[in-house]
């Protein structure tokens, strides 16, 4: 009896388990695996190649250059799915991914938020062609009066404190609790608290050296020192501390360095680190005597007023400090246990990652993008708006604040060239043969310099404060999509939009909604033109639509306009009617393709009587974009409603939207439509039910089958809604299922069966991923059950079948192993040149062989190792052999006996240890 270790799912077993149902998530005989034939070369796109044995087997991608470390999470892809995130090594240029499971090696790709980095990216990919011209800036915008990049009547003082360093949750090294601190000079009474988070770089480096001399590493090895990341935000540290807040901010170098190995990118550790400090900090603020002397304002900070500012892997690092601030982990996953003495009034997120997709909805926040962002390039951070829609109460305000020609680095002194101690670059760098790009080369004009881009970073952070710390709704205009600019950043174009607040009655096309007319309900995410928002060949992209976890995704729409005459009418009605009442204006945040001028559209609502009033008319402009960036962003526009007042709609029962174009023709994308009133209101969190998922990693066995089921926890309180979706092991699609999830009762059970054999095969991975719908919050949002195959891969023998012959004969050895395995197993066999004798020439080969196999023409002649022949050769799953030949043809000139070397060697080319070349000899014919 064939006896197969199997992990995976059928859509039917999965939907049913996803459903409650008892029955076993039954796996299938996962698929063959692709072939890779020929020489590694020939087989691999340049700069890969496999390497190491059995279940050390490594996938490796070296790239021409060094690639500077980001935030962005590098990721391996093959077939459209995702590989997985590789290991950097030291030199900055090559990539390590464990493969030891049956994997397509089809397409491969490096991608880094969406853009694509090894060498296959040449000839037609959309990161290597020309952008088009770039259309001009925005118009400035009118100065608001209410200014907070000014300094305020505050001088300030610094410190700093470095403590005992604390032990994370899987990390094995410990991690600095280090700080820079900046405080109001001569403020008397408590003053508000915020911390700053760095992101993610290198972390240390050799004074007076080079790029070349830094590392990634931590602890920092002998005759280097840590990078100063925390130190880059002194300038933004100084503005508020004028203006009378405690500033900290905060080293993270010791979770950079050991973070690639985290399923959520180092999250959770962030957010463990920023609660240790906060504890600390109100530890010294009930017991002032106790903080460091170093320590200026130690003693005045006021924990109940406390703002988050992350940049970049900081960024999703604060996000998950609210959340876990407000709704507990679960303590095996945390590196912090005690009380929560602080509230967290507000985050400002930087050019942020979200690779989590589980923005806190109850914690009013500001995301910057950045225009030019070469690092977190697809602008996720977007999700911290788009990804509160309709989860909690809608209180919260989230805004997104887009800096044109801002990149990612320069909001950090440390990492900006000539201010930083240690190496730094521009994040928005370019491959050496692409054309310079409109928008975001030094120089074009659209590009901010550095100290304009951090002057206009500082402003909005300190708008941040004033509005969600102070509680002053002066400031809010700034960030709330109301058309207002803050002085202090010119010369920068800064554009805003936001959701929450005192918003209602949204058309939000995620919910159930009928689109008709001259527009159509699309996806997010989907690999089909003709259900995707944006072609996946669209020069550019939206951060509206970043990718997540699965190909396609469900419970991301977006509603899309196309026409070529004006005059035809998109209808939005949602299943339900929705209130306008007591709102000034509608809302909508719109987008067109960027460098586009003068969209128009006419706006009008009808109520469930039928009674239609249009509103007026929207102009929108593209913003300036290029191949590389993430332009398709939405603008807020806002139309009044006096119209249907006068017109006596019932403005608690609006049935539908319509959105006519009168342009002549082009393309527009609503992302959705609120009623807006001014104000900010107060935001209670609400008690919502917390889903964790985990991870079980088990050994398959040598018999019988074992179930397992994937952990899901869930805390908090009340009930909520979550998506869950299970991936296939081998495909990377996703099946959904939308369930209801409450406090101590398990929301799904996905049971996973994992047959015992003796026979070799590689891990099998069983994913599950969780998303918030509505009235519920992720933590760990993936998790699942992992296979660990504990079988000792076969021997391998090298065997002739013909290796003696006369020209014109095909030389033929076999590859094979005792028994067969569930797997393909990829055997390397090299051409070694001969010891003894004339050896076989490129001549004496068959041209169309030695081409398949070499990429290598037969002149100039030259010895067949020579050519550098290694070629892998396949044992199929199931069967014990394969056979490597090498025909040879016949000429007509006199010859000695000519020979071939043949050996199998490990993956890295060098002769395996106790397997000697076979040599192989043909003469000439009689």
């Amino acid at each position: 009896m064939n006896r197969t270790r199997r992990i995976g799912v059928t859509a039917v077993a999965v939907l049913a388990a996803l459903a409650g149902s008892p029955g076993l998530v039954q796996a299938q005989q996962p698929p063959r695996a692709t072939q890779l034939t020929a020489d590694a070369d020939s087989a691999l796109p340049p700069g890969w190649r496999v390497t190491g044995e059995g279940v050390a087997r490594e996938l490796v991608w070296r790239s021409d250059r060094a690639v500077p470390v980001g935030d962005a999470r590098i990721e391996f892809h093959a077939d459209g799915r995702l590989l997985g995130v590789p290991e950097r090594a030291e030199d900055g240029r090559t990539f390590r991914l464990a493969v030891n499971r049956a994997t397509s090696f089809d397409d491969l790709q490096v991608l880094a938020s969406g853009r694509r980095l090894d060498a296959g990216a040449d000839n037609g990919s959309k990161a290597r062609r020309s952008s088009p011209a770039a259309g001009r800036p925005p118009a400035q915008l009118p100065a608001h009066s209410v200014d907070p990049g000014r300094p305020g009547s505050y001088g300030t003082v610094g410190g700093e404190y470095d403590l005992d360093p604390v032990k994370l949750p899987g990390f094995a090294e410990p991690v600095e609790m280090r700080a820079v601190v900046v405080a109001p000079k001569g403020a008397t009474g408590k003053r508000p608290l915020a911390l700053f988070l760095h992101g993610r770089h290198t972390t240390c480096y050799k004074p007076g050296g080079t790029e070349d001399d830094v590392t990634l590493e931590w602890p920092c090895s002998a005759g280097t020192q840590p990078i100063p990341s925390h130190q880059g935000y002194l300038k933004d540290q100084e503005l508020l501390a004028s203006q009378g807040y405690v500033t900290v901010s905060i080293s993270a170098n010791g979770i950079n360095g050991q973070d690639w190995e985290a399923e959520d990118g180092g999250a959770q550790a962030r957010s463990s680190l920023v609660r240790q400090h906060l504890a600390k900090w109100a530890g010294w603020s009930a017991r002032p005597g106790t903080a460091p002397a170093a320590v200026p304002g130690a003693g005045a900070a006021d924990l109940s007023r406390v703002l988050l500012v992350g940049h970049s892997r900081g960024g999703e690092g604060v996000n998950r400090a609210a959340l876990d601030s407000l709704y507990p982990a679960p303590a095996a996953q945390d590196g912090y246990r005690g009380p929560v003495r602080w509230k967290i009034r507000g985050t400002v997120l930087i050019g942020p990652t979200i690779f989590g997709h589980n923005p806190v909805a109850d914690v009013p926040s500001t995301t910057i993008l950045p225009g030019c962002d070469g690092d977190v390039s697809d602008l996720q951070g977007e999700v911290y708006v788009d990804g509160t829609r309709g989860v909690s109460r809608g209180a919260a305000l989230h805004s997104a604040v887009y800096v044109v020609g801002a990149n990612h680095n320069y909001f950090n002194s440390e990492w900006t060239p000539g201010q930083s101690q240690a190496p730094s670059f521009d994040d928005f760098w370019e491959f050496p043969d692409e054309e310079p790009d409109p928008v975001c080369s030094p120089g074009s004009g659209t590009r901010l310099t550095a100290d304009q881009q951090h002057r206009a970073g500082a402003t909005y952070i300190a708008a941040a404060a004033r509005l969600y710390v102070a509680g002053d709704d002066r400031a809010r205009p700034l960030l709330d999509g109301s058309g207002r600019r803050a002085p202090s950043a010119d010369p920068a174009r800064v554009l805003t939009h936001a959701v929450g607040a005192r918003r209602t009655g949204g058309f939000l096309p995620d919910t159930p909604v009928e689109v008709t007319g001259g527009g159509r309900l699309c996806s997010a995410i989907d690999p089909d033109p003709a259900v995707a928002c944006l072609d996946p060949e669209t020069e550019g992209s939206s951060p509206h639509f970043a990718w997540w976890q699965t190909e396609k995704e469900a419970g991301r729409n977006a509603v899309a306009l196309k026409w070529s005459a004006p005059g035809t009418a998109a209808r939005v009605r949602p299943a339900t009617p929705v209130s306008l009442s007591g709102t000034r204006s509608l809302a909508l945040r719109v987008f067109v393709p960027p460098n586009t001028t003068g969209t128009e559209l006419d706006v009008a609502v009808t109520d469930s009587a039928g009674r239609r009033a249009g509103l007026g008319r929207i102009r929108v402009d593209g913003l300036p974009g290029s191949v590389r960036t993430a332009s398709y962003w939405a603008r807020e526009l806002r139309v009044p409603l006096t119209a249907a007042t006068r017109a006596g709609l019932d403005l608690k029962h609006v049935k539908s939207l319509e959105l006519t174009p009168r342009s002549g023709s082009g393309q527009a994308w609503l992302m959705d439509a609120w009623g807006w009133a001014p104000g900010t209101p107060a935001v209670r969190a609400a008690d919502l039910p917390r889903v964790d998922i985990g991870r079980l990693s088990v050994q398959e066995g040598d018999s019988g089958t074992r179930t397992y089921h994937i952990p899901v926890q869930v805390s908090g309180h009340g009930s909520g809604k979550v998506r869950f979706s299970v991936l296939d092991p081998e495909t990377g699609e996703a099946t959904d299922k939308l369930v209801t999830v409450r406090p101590g009762s398990t929301p799904l059970d996905v049971p996973v069966e994992v047959e015992g054999d003796t026979r070799f095969g590689y891990d099998e991975q069983y994913d599950l991923v969780a998303k918030a719908v509505r009235g519920a919050v992720i933590g760990s949002y993936r998790g699942g059950v992992t296979a660990v195959n504990d079988d000792p891969e076969p021997v391998i023998s090298l065997t002739p079948v013909k290796d003696r012959g006369v020209e014109g004969d095909a030389l033929t050895w076999r590859i094979s192993i005792p028994e067969p395995v569930d797997v393909d197993l990829y055997q390397p066999v090299r051409v070694f040149p001969v010891t003894e004798g004339a050896e076989l020439s490129t001549k004496d080969i068959d041209p169309q062989w030695l081409l398949d196999y070499t990429g290598a023409t037969p002149d100039p002649e030259r010895p067949l190792s020579g050519t550098g022949l290694w070629a892998w050769e396949t044992i199929a799953a199931g069967t014990t052999a394969t056979e490597f030949t090498v025909p040879t043809v016949r000429d007509q000139v006199a010859e000695p006996a000519e020979s071939v070397s043949v050996g199998l060697t490990d993956y890295d080319a060098e002769p395996l240890p106790g397997h000697p070349p076979l040599t192989g000899t043909v003469v000439d014919a009689p």
